[in-house]
C-alpha cells in the first residue's frame, strides 16, 4: 500500500509541516513580520494564528535584528522557534545574530547549549521584486561553520525538509525559492514524514550529462531535459536539497557515469553555490571529467525591475539546452 498524498502548492506544504510540528511539540512557535492576521507576504502562515493563538504565532516589529535576537535567545532557553525573514535581502540587517551568535554558540559554550532555530527565508526572482527584494544569498551562509543551509525545490521536499529543520538541534537557514511556492505536486500526509539532511535527490537518470540545479532551476532543468530527450540526449538532473551538509557522493557518482557537469544556480556567479560545487568536483573528481564544468548563473548585476530584463538574465530551460548541446 503506497503512501497517502495530496496535491498542493509548495507554500501549502510548508504550512502543513509547520502546523504538524506545532501540534507535535508545544515548544515550537513562529515569529516574524505580518505572519499573524495577514499570513505573511506569501500567505505561508495563513490560518495558523486562528489555530494556535498569539502566544505561538507572534507578529513582530519591523526589525530583523530583533526577530532573530529573540528567536535565538528562545532557542538557547529550550524553545524551537521558527523565525521568518520576509525577504532574503533583509538578511543583511541581521547578519550579526546569525553569523556571530546562532552559528557559534554551541562551539563557544563547549556544547553545553544548542540553538534549535529555523530561519525561513523567501528568496530569488519571479515577482518583479527588483534589486532589493530578489537576491539569492544562500552561498553566504555556506561559508559560516555551525549553520545548516537547506534549499528545497518542490512541495514534497518543502514538507520533509522543514520538519527535519524544526527538529534539528542546530540553527538552520531554510531558503524558499519564491517561484516554487506556486508549483503543485504530491505531498505526503504522513505526520512522521521527514527527509534527512545531506541526501540529494535524483529527479531524472541519464548517462550523457549531469545537471545539478538549485530551487526553481530544477524545473527549468527538467523542462530542458525533456526536450533534449527527444534529441536522444539523456540528462541526469540532481537537486542537492541541502547545501550544508552537501551530498558530494551522489554528485560525484553521477559525474563518474556521465563525464560532464552543468550547474544551474539562480544566484550571481561570483562566489555562488555553483562555485563551491564546481570546486569540490574539480578537486575530488577531476579525473572523472571529460569536458570542462559549465556554470549557469545570473550575471553579477543587480536584479532589474522589468520582467523582460529579469527573464533575460536568470537561467532558463533554453539556456540549459544550448549549453548541454555545446558540452555534448
Amino acid at each position: 500500500m503506497g503512501e497517502e498524498t495530496k496535491i498542493m502548492r509548495g507554500l501549502d506544504a510548508i504550512r502543513l509541516a509547520i502546523e504538524e510540528e506545532m501540534e507535535r511539540d508545544e515548544d515550537v512557535f513562529i515569529m516574524g513580520e505580518d505572519i499573524g492576521e495577514f499570513g505573511g507576504p506569501f500567505f505561508v502562515t495563513e490560518g495558523l494564528l486562528k489555530k494556535f493563538g498569539h502566544e505561538r504565532v507572534r507578529d513582530t516589529p519591523i526589525s530583523e535584528n530583533a526577530i532573530l535576537g529573540c528567536a535565538i535567545g528562545a532557542a538557547m532557553a529550550g524553545m524551537r522557534p521558527i523565525a521568518e525573514i520576509m525577504f532574503a535581502d533583509f538578511l543583511c540587517v541581521c547578519m550579526e545574530m546569525i553569523v556571530n551568535q546562532a552559528a557559534k554558540a554551541r562551539y563557544m559554550y563547549g556544547g553545553q547549549i544548542s540553538v534549535p532555530v529555523t530561519i525561513r527565508v523567501p528568496f530569488g526572482t519571479g515577482i518583479m521584486g527588483a534589486a532589493q527584494h530578489s537576491q539569492s544569498f544562500e552561498s553566504w551562509f555556506m561559508h559560516v561553520p555551525g549553520l545548516k543551509v537547506v534549499l528545497p525545490s518542490d512541495g514534497r521536499d518543502f514538507k520533509g525538509l522543514m520538519k527535519t529543520a524544526i527538529r534539528d538541534d542546530d540553527p538552520v537557514i531554510f531558503f524558499e525559492n519564491k517561484r516554487t511556492y506556486f508549483l503543485t505536486g504530491e505531498v505526503p500526509l504522513d505526520k512522521d514524514f521527514t527527509i534527512p539532511f545531506g541526501q540529494a535527490r535524483i529527479f531524472t537518470e541519464g548517462e550523457d550529462i549531469t545537471i545539478v540545479a538549485l530551487g526553481a532551476m530544477i524545473q527549468e532543468s527538467l523542462n530542458a531535459a525533456k526536450k533534449l530527450e527527444a534529441e536522444n540526449i539523456h540528462c541526469e538532473v540532481i537537486d542537492p536539497r541541502t547545501l550544508v551538509p552537501l551530498d558530494k557522493k551522489t554528485i560525484l557518482n553521477s559525474v563518474e557515469k556521465t563525464g560532464k557537469l552543468i550547474i544551474v544556480d539562480e544566484g550571481c556567479k561570483t562566489c555562488s553555490a555553483s562555485s563551491e560545487i564546481a570546486a569540490f568536483v574539480a578537486e575530488e573528481g577531476f579525473h572523472l571529467l571529460k569536458k570542462p564544468i559549465i556554470r549557469l548563473n545570473t550575471p553579477d548585476v543587480p536584479i532589474p525591475y522589468s520582467d523582460k530584463l529579469e527573464s533575460a538574465i536568470v537561467p532558463n530551460a533554453k539556456m540549459i539546452q544550448e549549453n548541454v548541446k555545446r558540452l555534448i
